[in-house]
């Protein structure tokens, strides 16, 4: 067995790749990771070095991990800017470090892709991790890399690095869980009255004002429907001043290569296409990403981001709804919080000490502010 790096994911055929994605998670797809540095929105030029790790045994793909050699920490959504300043007062390097990640997409999956047929070839994923540590370290010391992060990997993933001496550190999303719902007014009818009114006032406000919605996935995705989420794409980073890491050209290739596990959510009034979602899929897990409006329409917000898309969930019988990172806003609408985890190895031993009581003293505020969250939520208490 040996390790290969790739600094293109497109040395790898799709299918070789896409058969150690077992869970089908679409950002994990070769088309997206690969799309992203096909439009050049993940490049060396934007501080994103692709160097995937591939573990072959002859020229068969038993493992793989995609990794980035990073030199700013944009567009990961687990900060680690403290650690960042830690190391230049001490005058020491921080960047470059090494993400095993997917880059701009805070959702949860497998970072270590391991073959159904590894046990087959003697390779356990307990030694799939061995061997990529090993391969991560060695790396370190050849390009002076001061870390490795994983991030936003599975809980069990995150055991396995732990297992091996990294930190595990966790975070906190909303995710929304279906319960066997038989329709929305079921789900409704779990909550508490108040909340429950709430949101039946907003999705009454939206349906007054005459807005009507359509999902558009597979053949309906064409070049002009990706024009138009491309528009609502951006006009929201322009509104909030942030950054633009995707461009016109990435929702181009949404349309054309990845338009099985892709949908695009519009909101319309009086002809207009006045606002949009961008939508993910699994067999199992609907996931948000961004969302736009020409205007302000009260609640099309609630209703484009979180309504609509637990809909679809329960029509469709999908098990979880993922809507991003952040946003407290989302317990009133259903959505619950949820751990997510991460794995981190520092090189430096006196940094890396520094970094794990960091990351343990995190935690324990961290379940506390789950705790906290949880006398806020919007179900009818089963007591």
């Amino acid at each position: 067995m040996h390790i290969v790096v790739l600094q293109r994911l497109a040395d790898i055929a799709p299918k070789q790749w896409n058969c150690l994605n077992t869970d089908g998670n679409p950002f994990l797809q070769h088309e997206f990771l690969n799309g992203l540095e096909k439009t050049q929105c993940v490049v060396a030029e934007n501080g994103w070095h692709p160097q995937h790790l591939a573990l072959f045994e002859g020229e068969t793909l038993l493992a793989a991990m995609p990794c980035y050699i990073k030199d700013h920490s944009y567009g990961e959504y687990i900060f680690d800017w403290a650690w960042v300043n830690a190391y230049h007062r001490h005058g020491i390097e921080y960047y470059p470090k090494l993400s095993n990640a997917v880059p701009f997409t805070p959702a949860t999956g497998q970072r270590i892709l391991i073959s159904d047929a590894a046990q087959q070839h003697g390779l356990s994923d307990d030694r799939a991790f061995e061997l990529f540590i090993t391969k991560i370290q060695e790396m370190s010391e050849e390009q002076g890399l001061s870390s490795f992060h994983s991030l936003f990997n599975t809980s069990r993933q995150a055991e396995q690095f732990k297992s091996l001496g990294l930190l595990k550190r966790h975070s906190t999303q909303f995710h929304w869980r279906n319960d066997n719902y038989q329709d929305f007014d079921d789900f409704l009818s779990r909550m508490s009255s108040k909340k429950r009114k709430n949101i039946k006032r907003e999705r009454r406000r939206v349906a007054e004002t005459g807005i009507t919605y359509r999902w558009l996935e597979g053949p309906l995705l064409t070049a002009q429907t990706a024009q138009t989420m491309y528009g609502f794409y951006s006009r929201t980073i322009s509104y909030y001043g942030a950054k633009s890491y995707l461009n016109r050209d990435f929702f181009q290739h949404l349309v054309s290569d990845f338009s099985h596990q892709t949908l695009f959510l519009f909101a319309e009034f009086e002809g207009t296409t006045i606002a949009g979602g961008l939508y993910f899929k699994s067999d199992h897990t609907l996931y948000g990403r961004y969302w736009g409006a020409l205007n302000n329409f009260h609640s099309v917000h609630f209703e484009t981001c979180y309504y609509q898309a637990i809909e679809w969930c329960i029509k469709n019988k999908y098990r979880k709804f993922e809507a991003g990172a952040q946003g407290e806003h989302k317990l009133a609408r259903g959505l619950e919080p949820c751990s997510t985890y991460s794995s981190h190895w520092i090189a430096h031993p006196e940094f890396s000490d520094a970094i794990a009581s960091f990351v343990e003293s995190e935690e324990s505020h961290i379940e506390e502010y789950k705790r906290s969250l949880e006398h806020h939520s919007p179900f009818k208490s089963e007591c």
